[in-house]
């Protein structure tokens, strides 16, 4: 005769079941009961409301809804974007960088400060999502030896080919800009690396900028913010990183480099955190996206422009 089972194991044992099918023959080979249930909690941390079953179950069974279009109901939803839970901080703030590339100027010739993304030869904008097509983007990066260990990589890459443009790879510090003519660039965008240099350093790389950019041109920037990151921890949130700027400190650089502050926006709020003077790594994350609060979030974003001339 059979051994009955506890009800705590019959859930255990359906839990194993249903990770083996999805491993086995993915989200497809599901029941759709199952099949919102993976797709609820994965994304959005618990198990399906009534609203939910009500509003999706029905589509599922009957074949109407699949389940990565679930999926994409799920991430363009206002809980998604808001309040689902995110738990590690490196990926929130990989999102949120990703909206402000994506919400920068169109241009045709783009200077990229530190732009390598390791392992891809698109680099970092592409990759973010930069939208619009360009004559040319150029990635400006440290030897891949003289780098920080967290940074290294065992290639040097040349220029590919990308659906936008091509991308072309030139190795030096980006202190230097002499090499680049002075007008040439329609956008300069340093996404965290302006902190990786001295401070004297960092108004050579702005000056630099200013000189390369043609009349109009934009310089987008985007680094962490000292008030919030020293709440996280006391040292710098990087080994690599020079100096960790305050909003006031960075605008007072922009300036006397003699770009105009369009946009200063906050990434990944932290209003929580500061105000109770203890850092939640959670908040943090789940608190993704661009807000106006820029002193009160944990990444600072400059959208500036070049002076036109007379």
């Amino acid at each position: 005769m059979s051994r009955l089972r506890s009800p705590r194991s019959a859930l255990r044992g359906l839990a194993r079941r249903v990770r083996s099918q999805a491993l086995v023959g993915g989200l497809d080979g599901l029941p759709p009961r199952a099949q919102l249930s993976v797709v609820y909690e994965t994304l959005l941390g618990r198990k399906p409301d009534p609203s939910g079953v009500a509003s999706y179950l029905p589509a599922l069974q009957d074949g109407s809804l699949a389940p990565s279009e679930l999926a994409e109901w799920i991430y363009a939803s206002s809980e998604w974007w808001t309040v689902a839970p995110f738990t590690q901080l490196a990926p929130a703030l990989h999102f949120s960088r990703s909206l402000f590339v994506r919400s920068l100027p169109r241009a045709r010739r783009i200077l990229d400060l530190g732009g390598t993304a390791l392992g891809s030869d698109k680099g970092a904008m592409v990759l973010m999502g930069y939208p619009y097509a360009f004559d040319e983007l150029v990635v400006v990066d440290l030897p891949p030896d003289d780098r920080n260990d967290l940074y290294k990589e065992s290639v040097a890459r040349n220029v590919t080919q990308t659906d936008l443009g091509p991308v072309r790879y030139n190795y030096h510090s980006m202190s230097d800009l002499t090499q680049y003519a002075s007008g040439s660039f329609d956008l300069v965008y340093s996404g965290q690396s302006i902190e990786h240099v001295p401070v004297e350093e960092a108004e050579r790389v702005l000056l630099g900028a200013a000189r390369i950019l043609r009349p109009g041109g934009y310089l987008a920037l985007d680094t962490p913010n000292a008030r919030v990151c020293r709440l996280q921890q006391p040292g710098f949130i990087d080994p690599d990183h020079d100096y960790e700027y305050t909003h006031g400190e960075m605008v007072d650089k922009l300036r006397q480099a003699g770009f105009d502050v369009l946009e200063a926006k906050g990434l990944n709020h932290a209003g929580g955190s500061l105000a109770r003077g203890e850092f939640s790594v959670r908040e943090v994350a789940t608190n993704r996206g661009l807000f106006e609060a820029i002193e009160d979030c944990y990444l600072l974003s400059y959208l500036c422009r070049k002076e036109e001339t007379p």
